[in-house]
């Protein structure tokens, strides 16, 4: 359940995202908010420190004035995305891009410094999609495992905690759309293969380019994925 002050911070948020308020506006007074939303100044003050901690206001002496969403933490991602009836397919395609560069230097970090042991493990993990008798959902949770095992060798923290906080808010907004995509199975087929004997020869340049071809046919379901969505949407409205 919604507390009071966190469906205040959400309204604010919304407001401030959609440019009902521009980047240096004066938000309004604690007890004009706190007319509006029928509340006591408390709750307000509460929902301004989280507006404050997502970078999206700086409150100042004599009330708080909104900052750009370029000064925000990753932490508006997830409300960025749930701004319209369905997710921004622009939005969406650059995390996309965002995570696949990730994941490639993931990727390179593992191909160049993980043990023999480490990578057999991650080629263990690619062969059930290389031998293609996976269903839909278990090819699904195939590709998460292999990525996931992937970032989690590459042992860089950083990279690890930006990709966390990333996925964190991205996968509850993209989760049902990303399950009515199909994917390219023969093309995850052939990836999983070169991605296989990439690793098995530490070779960086194929590895590399195993990425991009990853990051191309993930970006394609993804906005036919969306595309499908919004129409089935359309088509259920009266």
């Amino acid at each position: 359940m919604t507390s009071k002050y966190e469906g205040i911070a959400n309204a604010l948020i919304h407001d401030i995202l959609s440019n009902r308020y521009q980047v240096g506006d004066r938000l309004p007074s604690e007890r004009d908010m706190a007319a509006r939303f029928e509340t006591n100044r408390g709750a307000v003050r509460e929902a301004m420190k989280k507006l404050e901690h997502l970078g999206l206001a700086e409150i100042q002496p004599g009330g708080a004035r909104v900052k750009d969403r370029t000064e925000a933490s990753l932490d508006v991602i997830g409300h960025l995305l749930s701004q319209g009836a369905s997710p921004d397919p622009v939005l969406v395609d650059q995390i996309l891009v965002v995570m696949s560069s990730l994941m490639t230097v993931a990727a390179e970090q593992v191909t160049e410094l993980a043990t023999d042991d480490e990578l057999q493990k991650i080629r263990d993990l690619a062969r059930p999609l290389v031998d293609g008798e996976l269903d839909e959902e278990a090819h699904a949770l195939a590709r998460f495992e292999l990525f996931g095992s992937i970032m989690e060798t590459s042992g860089n923290l950083p990279l690890q905690l930006i990709a966390k906080t990333i996925f964190e808010q991205f996968g509850p907004h993209l989760l049902p759309i990303i399950q009515t995509a199909k994917p390219d199975r023969e093309a995850f087929r052939v990836i999983a293969r070169q991605l296989e004997q990439g690793l098995t020869s530490r070779d960086l340049p194929a590895v590399r380019a195993t990425f991009a071809a990853i990051s191309d046919l993930n970006r394609q379901n993804m906005m036919k994925a969306i595309e499908n969505a919004q129409v089935q949407k359309e088509a259920n409205q009266p």
